[in-house]
């Protein structure tokens, strides 16, 4: 069964095959064992596209939560020596996001270095207008990992989180125009009671912004939300583009990821020798790495992976709305965990407004299934 097909399933149509099938037991019907079979095994492949999907998003959620988490924490931990250096960390990132493609794909193709190589060689050599096109998601999705760095490093974690959910948006409006996709006016909606729900449950209160506005000054404020926009926008156009590309083509996923990796490494070296080329002469490429740092860069390169897992089973704006969610877990998180937040009644209601809007944009205005006309 083709991907578009196994896409294009509903509970609906999930409905509809079981019903038929019951309905056609009952009447004993002349149904030929081949196309029971072959209803059940459609149902079945439906049914576990379903669950990739959610476990795809699911562990997005956990994902993203983590990455904040610790990327704010080792932008603002205070250690002697000179700090990581954000554009080293996202080229270390896109080396272990290549590492990690070429595993999978050589287990794909069932551990053979032959075969890997033949694929390998047939999709990037062989197919160099294709190989070009993705240049231009890479050096978007390498600009992009470099702002969120210079972002969490200028603002607050609350101002960044609120922020960036403008990519939710962005999204949408490039999902529209670029693939030509319909958002029902119950997912417009959503659209809007999310982004509310998300500004109400990161609305910071009047203490911690007096206290965080001393540590903060109007310079870094600016850079730090003018990274954030730059960051949103490129986000939705790239991951709406890299979709299209996905869509279009049969190739592994994770071959792809390769190719998008290749030009990101280049991308990358690029910026660490332009914007740290004075830094990385005095004290390496490496400088100020520790434990911490290295969880940052595994966790941004596996985020790399599980979005591309998420574009395949669901599209970008599910993947926005588990991002959002995710924000409420850190929000959580740093109130038990990290004790820096106090949850107000705001917090509570963004809360349920995220909620709703997640429900809402999910929802399908489907008529009743008639039995007498299945």
């Amino acid at each position: 069964m083709s991907y578009k097909k196994v896409k294009g399933f509903n509970k609906l149509s999930l409905m509809s095959l079981s019903l038929s099938l019951s309905q056609t037991k009952q009447g004993h019907s002349s149904l030929s064992p081949v196309s029971e079979s072959s209803v059940m095994s459609s149902i079945s492949i439906l049914s576990t596209s379903l669950q990739l999907k959610y476990v795809s998003l699911g562990v997005l959620v956990l994902q993203t939560t983590s990455l904040v988490l610790t990327m704010r924490y080792s932008r603002t931990l205070q250690a002697e020596g000179p700090r990581y250096l954000a554009s080293s960390a996202v080229v270390c990132a896109e080396v272990l996001k290549i590492v990690a493609c070429m595993l999978l794909v050589f287990r794909d193709h069932n551990f053979s270095v032959r075969a890997m190589n033949r694929v390998l060689k047939e999709e990037i050599f062989n197919k160099p207008l294709l190989t070009l096109k993705l240049a231009i998601p890479s050096g978007i999705y390498t600009l992009q990992n470099n702002l969120l760095y210079v972002a969490l490093s200028n603002l607050d974690a609350a101002t960044y989180q609120v922020t960036y959910q403008l990519k939710i948006l962005t999204t949408a409006l490039f999902s529209v125009s670029m693939l030509g996709i319909s958002l029902t006016i119950y997912q417009w909606l959503s659209l809007v009671i999310l982004m509310t729900g998300i500004a109400l449950v990161q609305w910071p209160t009047e203490v911690t912004s007096i206290t965080k506005q001393e540590d903060l000054t109007a310079s870094s404020q600016l850079m730090g939300l003018l990274a954030v926009l730059v960051a949103c926008f490129s986000s939705g156009f790239a991951g709406v583009y890299f979709e299209k590309i996905l869509k279009e083509s049969k190739q592994s996923v994770w071959v792809r990821n390769i190719q998008l990796g290749l030009f990101g490494l280049i991308f990358g070296l690029g910026g660490v020798f332009v914007y740290d080329g004075e830094r990385v002469r005095q004290n390496g490429l490496f400088q100020g790495y520790n434990g911490l740092t290295c969880t940052v860069v595994a966790l941004q390169a596996l985020g790399g992976l599980v979005i591309a897992a998420v574009i395949t089973y669901a599209d970008n704006i599910l993947k926005g709305f588990a991002t959002s969610i995710s924000i409420i877990l850190s929000t959580l998180i740093s109130y038990f965990l990290l004790e820096d937040f106090d949850p107000t009644s705001v917090f509570f209601l963004g809360a349920m407004l995220v909620i709703a809007a997640t429900f809402l944009y999910g929802y399908e205005s489907t008529p009743a299934v008639n039995p007498a006309k299945v």
